[in-house]
């Protein structure tokens, strides 16, 4: 029996302590990671007016949503079925994530004093930016998902109260806070004028945008042997879901460009019309992770080995891209578009492979990439 084919738990019997490793989840991560990559290389390597480029990016934007759903998922997993003790809790999970991301900000901040032709300023206005950027999550691009992750943490013992409310009616739950997503969606991406988008941009590293996201992991973790076969004796219906979420989400790019939007603002990860393509796609990468998890596991050793260092990866991957960018210059004032792309991105994961592979080998290792070192050969 494979790890997705876990049998239903009566209501009368006990539940193990412990969750079996989901190998679905391994592929999941890494399918995930990979499009992180590719739409911050396509981001990096195209016009942000370019209206092919941004129609590529707006469907990629369910990685996000895709990240914290996962996170819910696997934190309600381990503890839907023992008590969260929330001291015990954060002692274990705040560090593992807290760590890097001080580390990391730092790194960023240096990296931007460095590489930047702006006046370096006094220590003081320094360590007053560095204090923001820790508060934001504005170090970087790519900074505000570890915040976000620090809060999906902080509020988890609150979140385990809902645990019997969400048991009982996952349905009401997941509509009461889908209208809800809908609303903070429809306000972020048509805020008043008088607020303007300056200000709606401060909620981008709150959890509040993906609240509907982690209640929706929430939800599958503690009804996840009923999802599981429903998605397994589904997937005809998941991937006209995502078909359909896929024509919706493009429908409302274009239309949005035709009626004046920028293409980079139409394309905006929290667009209300992309809305039905995330769950969607949510759900069909589950279910590829679950047909590869039910099979030989083809390839399975290096998803192991990626995902082992899929957090390293996303900590560094901005790093190989702006390290690459005189690579980019070149094929582009070269050979143009579509090549600069094509050629970045296999560059980009090979650059932040080794990257993370010398980090993984430094005795500072879990600080920089949450695991501990890997042993240097002799």
């Amino acid at each position: 029996m494979t790890t997705t084919e876990i049998p239903l738990v009566r209501s009368d019997e006990p539940a193990p302590a412990r969750s079996p490793h989901l190998r679905q989840l391994d592929l999941y991560r890494v399918v995930t990671f990979a499009l992180v990559i590719l739409i911050h290389v396509i981001g990096s390597t195209t016009f942000q007016q370019d209206v092919v480029a941004d129609a590529i990016q707006t469907p990629l934007h369910l990685t996000r949503e895709a990240f914290f759903a996962l996170t819910a998922f696997v934190l309600v997993l381990g503890y839907r079925d023992r008590p969260v003790l929330a001291g015990k809790f954060w002692r274990k999970r705040f560090p593992l994530v807290a760590v890097p991301y001080v580390v990391w900000t730092v790194i960023y901040r240096v990296y931007s004093l460095i590489t930047s032709d702006q006046p370096f300023g006094s220590i003081g206005a320094q360590l007053r930016t560095l204090g923001l950027d820790l508060l934001t999550g504005n170090a970087w691009y790519h900074m505000y998902f570890m915040l976000v992750t620090l809060q999906v943490y902080l509020l988890f013992p609150l979140l385990a109260k809902l645990f019997d409310l969400i048991r009982r009616r996952p349905w009401t739950v997941l509509a009461v806070s889908g209208t809800i997503q809908a609303a903070v969606a429809i306000f972020m991406s048509y805020p008043p004028a008088v607020l303007g988008y300056g200000f709606v941009s401060q909620f981008f590293a709150t959890f509040v945008v993906y609240q509907f996201y982690m209640l929706l992991g929430t939800a599958a973790a503690l009804h996840f042997e009923a999802v599981h076969a429903w998605l397994r004796t589904h997937s005809r219906w998941v991937l006209l879901a995502m078909a359909g979420g896929l024509v919706i989400a493009e429908t409302g790019y274009f239309v949005s460009v035709r009626f004046g939007e920028w293409p980079e603002m139409a394309s905006d990860a929290f667009r209300p019309y992309l809305i039905p393509w995330f769950v969607a796609a949510i759900a069909g990468i589950y279910l590829a992770g679950a047909r590869w998890a039910e099979s030989r596991q083809r390839g399975g050793r290096f998803v192991s080995w990626a995902v082992n260092r899929s957090f390293a990866v996303f900590l560094t991957h901005p790093i190989a891209i702006a390290l690459l960018d005189p690579l980019f210059v070149y094929v582009g004032d070269k050979f143009g578009a579509p090549w600069t792309t094509l050629v970045a991105y296999p560059a980009t994961i090979a650059l932040t492979f080794g990257i993370v592979e010398v980090l993984r080998r430094l005795p500072w290792s879990k600080a920089l990439t949450g695991r501990a070192r890997v042993p240097v050969r002799a």
